[in-house]
This record gives structure tokens, sequence and C-alpha cells, in this order.
């Protein structure tokens, strides 16, 4: 009972620990509103080093599986595991989040509403280890939507215009993936009878309606490719990371994208397990997020955003493995080794990139490689930093990104058929990547500023990063150096430890990637990247002006928007006009449909005699006000005497009020107000008795 509860706390402690953090932000200390600040600054901070250390210590006491299921939460309840590839992402997340907490205190000094930004910051860690360590789909659903609506507060932390339409364009594609997700859920519930991952693969295998079974795997699909930034639901990726603060990019990049990864796997590995049609989908879904993403972030001239597209065309790469492990099914272990190592060496390559660029932008205030061109020259550690992301990334032998990509490009071959052509696709993939790291890396810590005072200025700026983000940007990079240094003693027993999770039990697995095959592949794939950085970067996006000075320039078409192009006026134009439209055709049809029926079937008959005028109580009121006014004229209004036929008036009166009466009775508006009531006192009978 006791490592139950200690998983339980692993969850909900960041969200107890973002409420203290939050109130002793806002409450001034000791007279000053600063320290108060302050103390909730390092209240967080703290919660995230206690975070990463419960989990390590959870994942030390025992590879043995955990289960937790808490009853009666919205009906439903919840089940939590601890176990495989959720014990390895639960402390990959810690670890990420105990990183980009060191950096905050730097990167916030001197701005506002730091307080609100630390609540959703552990508000966010608790939904994600919420989804991580999920047992069902409902649990993976209701953290997963926790997630979207906390980290929509990171995107919208600085509340200028493009962080604002950033965090909307978030928001918008969170919801809709959220609530086709849902719909997904109850399809698969109603296919399968169960949403609990230890029952699913059993369940799908004795499933005979496939239709059904492959329309909530679409709808499934589409909600965590939305997370995850698949094409094509990658817009808000590319806004949102140069929007929000360093900190939170890194965890956007490093980790959310990961929880929409953690989907894919589940509908991958437990719905169509050697499914070669769904495997084929997911690999041409990868194919073109790799390649999409991989062209955006070389013509981007924004430090970012440019890291941004990467994400999506990293993404890309681990959808083509998840891809590969689909159609290969239990022969898959190449590919399931290239799709987990890639996932965990993306998430330390981002957190590195993200938190070297949070330094940039912290000293310069500018993201623009014209504005941050020559900041690094003379800051040797801060370039080490940046050179261990890039050249993992990139795929350079002796880090961990070429071993990953090694086994992907093994695991494609492995495919067959037209995936073995789409070879070409990950190679040249991979040298654009090289490329615009390269580009990267050239003009922070390379060339030369165009402004001599500003190149004289950064290189004058010796005390640019505290002692608490040098251990942040040091410990990341030593840790992502160690993992990817010696695969055999760190990443084989990570792969075997997640192999359940990937229905392949605990298969023996060699990472063997130092073969002349795999070094050729890397090399043909780093000399593509030489090639686009000279032909590209050099010759079309940097530009002599008539000072000579060569300069970054965005070729990028501006109308090649697919947000502009497409969802922004489908969503915001055309979709409302036609709603707006088929509810104006509805709402006159009800009243035409109303109108038909009054002079038909509800028509009035004539009566074939005169109907007397009132009744006996219109009479009867009517006689008394008139006697009423004859004693007032006898005696108070002699000078003015009324004459007024009150039992006529009376009559008339009753006659408006009948009237009224069979009017509202005939509507269909109060056929609709009874079966609203009935229908309320129908759920208040559910709900209290």
């Amino acid at each position: 009972m006791g490592q139950e509860m200690y998983l339980a706390a692993l969850v909900f402690f960041p969200f107890a620990a973002g409420l203290v953090s939050y109130i002793l932000g806002t409450l001034p200390a000791g007279g000053r509103a600063g320290k108060g600040a302050k103390a909730g600054e390092w209240a967080a901070v703290l919660a995230a080093v206690l975070e990463f250390g419960a989990a390590l210590g959870l994942a030390l006491s025992g590879p043995g599986q955990i289960a937790l299921e808490i009853p009666e939460v919205c009906g439903f309840g919840l089940t939590l595991v601890w176990g495989d590839l959720h014990l390895i992402y639960g402390c990959v997340a810690a670890f990420t989040w105990m990183m980009a907490a060191f950096l905050c205190p730097q990167y916030f000094a001197g701005h506002k509403n730091t307080p609100r930004f630390y609540l959703f910051f552990l508000w966010t860690l608790g939904a994600v280890l919420g989804v991580f360590l999920s047992g069902d789909l409902y649990t993976t659903f209701l953290f997963f939507e926790i997630m979207s609506f906390t980290s929509y507060v990171w995107v919208a932390q600085e509340e200028d215009g493009a962080a604002l339409r950033a965090a909307g364009t978030y928001l918008a594609v969170a919801v809709i993936g959220g609530l086709v997700m849902l719909m997904g859920i109850f399809l698969l519930y109603h296919q399968l009878g169960t949403v609990s991952l230890s029952g699913l693969s059993a369940a799908a295998g004795a499933c005979e309606d496939k239709t059904g079974l492959y329309a909530a795997g679409v709808c499934l699909l589409v909600g965590f490719g939305a997370k995850a930034g698949a094409f094509p639901l990658h817009i808000w990726l590319p806004k949102a990371h140069p929007a929000a603060p360093a900190p939170a990019s890194a965890l956007l990049s490093g980790v959310l994208t990961k929880t929409g990864i953690y989907g894919v796997l589940i509908l991958d590995c437990q719905l169509f397990f050697g499914d070669a049609a769904w495997g084929k989908l997911i690999f041409a879904i990868g194919l073109i997020t790799m390649s999409g993403g991989a062209l955006l972030a070389l013509f981007s001239v924004d430090i970012k955003r440019t890291l941004a597209c990467s994400s999506m065309s990293q993404i890309g790469f681990i959808l083509v493995g998840a891809g590969s492990l689909g159609i290969l099914g239990e022969d898959g272990v190449t590919a399931v080794s290239g799709t987990f190592l890639h996932m965990v060496n993306h998430s330390l390559i981002k957190l590195v990139l993200f938190l070297a660029a949070g330094i940039v932008f912290h000293s310069t205030h500018a993201l623009n490689l014209n504005e941050i061109r020559g900041f690094g020259r003379r800051k040797p550690f801060l370039a080490c930093v940046f050179l261990t992301g890039a050249l993992a990334i990139s795929g350079v032998p002796l880090f961990g990104g070429y071993v990953s990509k090694s086994l992907l490009h093994e695991s494609m071959l492995e495919c067959g058929g037209w995936m073995r052509n789409a070879e070409i696709l990950f190679v040249l993939s991979g040298g654009l990547t090289a490329a615009y790291m390269t580009k990267l890396f050239a003009a922070v810590f390379v060339e030369k500023n165009a402004l001599p005072e500003r190149q004289r200025e950064y290189d004058a700026k010796r005390s640019y990063m505290t002692p608490l983000s040098a251990l942040a940007l040091g410990g990341s990079a030593a840790v992502l150096f160690v993992w990817g240094i010696w695969p055999n003693i760190a990443m084989e027993p990570a792969v075997r430890l997640a192999g359940r999770f990937f229905g392949l039990g605990e298969a023996a697995v060699e990472i063997s990637c130092y073969t002349w095959e795999s070094l050729k592949g890397a090399l043909i794939s780093l000399a593509f990247g030489a090639f686009f950085y000279v032909a590209v970067v050099r010759g079309l996006l940097m530009e002599k002006q008539e000072d000579g000075v060569r300069v970054y320039q965005d070729k990028w078409p501006k109308w090649l928007d697919l947000e502009n192009m497409l969802y922004r006026p489908l969503l915001l134009t055309i979709f409302p006009a036609v709603l707006g439209v088929l509810c104006r055709i509805l709402d006159s049809l009800v009243d035409t449909l109303a109108v038909l029926l009054r002079k038909s079937v509800y028509r009035d008959s004539p009566l074939p005699y005169e109907r007397p005028e009132g009744n006996f109580f219109t009479e009867a009121l009517g006689r008394v006000l008139n006697l009423v006014q004859a004693l007032g004229n006898l005696t108070w209004n002699r000078k003015r005497p009324r004459h007024k036929n009150y039992v006529h008036l009376a009559a008339m009166r009753g006659e408006e009020l009948q009237e009224s009466n069979l009017v509202i009775r005939r509507s269909l508006s109060f056929g609709l107000l009874l079966f609203c009531f009935g229908l309320l006192l129908t759920l208040s009978y559910l709900i209290f008795w």
C-alpha cells in the first residue's frame, strides 16, 4: 500500500505545490511584494527538485509493476501504473522539469505575473505525469485535457499580440483534438467494452468488426497527433514555442509533444499491433511531418522558431519508427529501439537547446538571427552546451541522436516496399537537420554581428548566466552526452525495460550502430547537410546589403501558412457562415411549420351560433365594479360621473386571456417547455434518488 500512495503523491503533489507557490508568490513578505515573489519562485524550484527525487527514488526501489486504482473520480475512477515505459518517462519528465526550473529564476527576473506562471508550471507537471502514468484511456484523456489548459497559460504568459494569437491557436487545436479524442474513446468502449491499457490488446484481437475499430483509432489519432505536432495539426507548434518563455518552450517541445507520441504508441502497440495498413498510415504521416518540419526550420531566421520547426521534424522521425513498428509487428525490435530512444533523445536534446536559447534571449531580448548574431563568441561554456545538442540532433556519431536515427533508418529498410524507397526522404531530412543546426551555431557562436557596437557589447558581456542556470545547462548537456556515448550501458537496459509496453516482452536487444552501413548513412546525410548549408543558407537566405554586410533574410512565402491559408478562414469565416445559414433555415422552418399547423390542423372552426359574451365570473366581477362606480358617482365623484360598462370590459379581458392561453397551449414552444420540465424532473430523480 505504501508504494501505491507514493505513486499517487507523485501525480498529485505538483498540484498542491503549485497552490503553495502561488500563495507565497502573491502575498507580500516583510512588507515587500518582491520578497513574496521570490519565496514563491524558490518554492516552485524546490517542488520540482522533490518531484524528480521522488520519481528517481521510486524507480530505484525496484523494476516491479505498481498499479493504483482511485474509484469514483468523475464516475469512472482513475488508474495509475508504474513500470516499463511509464517509469522511464516519469523520470524523464521530472528531470526536464527540474532543469527548466533551475533556469526560471534568472529568466523571469523583473518579469510580471511570475506567480501565475509557477502555478501552471507545476500543475502541468502533475498533468503530464498523469498522462504518462495512466493505466486506461479515460485517465489519459482526463489528464490530457488538464495539461492542455494549464500549458495554454505558458503560451499566453507575455500577454502581447503574438503570444495571445499563438495561445488561441494552441488552445483551439488542443480543444478540438481533445473532443475528437473523447469521441474515439466512446467508440472504442462501445466496440471493445474496455479502455484499460492492459486489456486493449486482447479485446482488439478478438474484435471482428475492424471498421468500428479503425473509426475509433482515427479519432484517437487526431487527438494525440494534435498534441504531438504531427502534420496537418502542427500549426500551433511553430507559433507557440517562440511566444512562450524559454523554460516553457523546452518542456513544450521536449515533453508535452511526447504525451501525444505516447498516445500514438498506445494505438500502435495495443490496438493495431502488426496491422500493416495502420502502420503505413502512421508511416506516411511521419514522412510528411519529418520532411516538412525540416524544410520550415531551414528557412526560419528566428532561433526559437527554428527549434520549434525542428521539433516537428523530429516528431516525424519518431512517427516513422512507430509506423515501421506497426508494419513489422513482433519482428520490429529495431523499430522499437529506434522509436523509444529517439523519444528520449529528443526530450533531452530540446531541453539543452531551448535552455541555451533562453540564455541568449534573456541577454539580447531578441530572437532574430541578425540581432543575436555573434552573441556566443568568447562564451565557450554556452557554445559547448549548444554544440552538444546540435551534434546530437544532427545524428553525428558518438552522440545519442546518431544511435536512434541509425536504428530508425534500419527499421525502414526492414519494412521493404515503398517504405524502403522513402529512405531518400529520411536521409535528406537528416541533412536538412544538420544544415539548420549549423546555421544556428554559426550565427550565434561564429559570425560577427553586423553592428560593431552591438558585437562589442556582446563580447564584453561576461556575466550572462547565474550559477543555477549554469547547472541547468551543464547538467542537461552532461546527461545527454553520457546517455549517448555508451549505448550498450545506458540504452540497451532502457529498451529492454520498455519492451513490454511495445508488445515485445523482454526481448533481447543489442544496439550495434557502429557498422560501416550505419556510418555510411550518417556520413551521406551530413554531406547533404553541408550542401544545403552552402547552397540554401549561405546562397539563398543570406543577402549582401548596400554596406557590403551579408544578413539573413526570411525567404519563406508569407502566404504558405497553413493556419492563415486554411484553418482560420475555414473555422472563423466559412464554417460559421455555413452554420449561420443552416440555423436561419432551421429557425424559419420551425416558424413556417407552426403557421401551417395553425392554418390547417389547428384552424379555428366557425361556430353555428354566436357565442355569449363573457362567462359567470366576468359578469359577476363586472356587476360588482358597476355597483362600485354607481356608489362613487353618488358620493365623491358627482362633478365627473363615470359611465363605464364593467361587465363588457371584464368580458373582453377574459376573452383576451383565454385567447392568449389557447395560443400558448397550441405553440411548439409550450410543448418544448413541458418536455424540458419533464427532463429536469427525471434528471433530479436520477441524481438525488
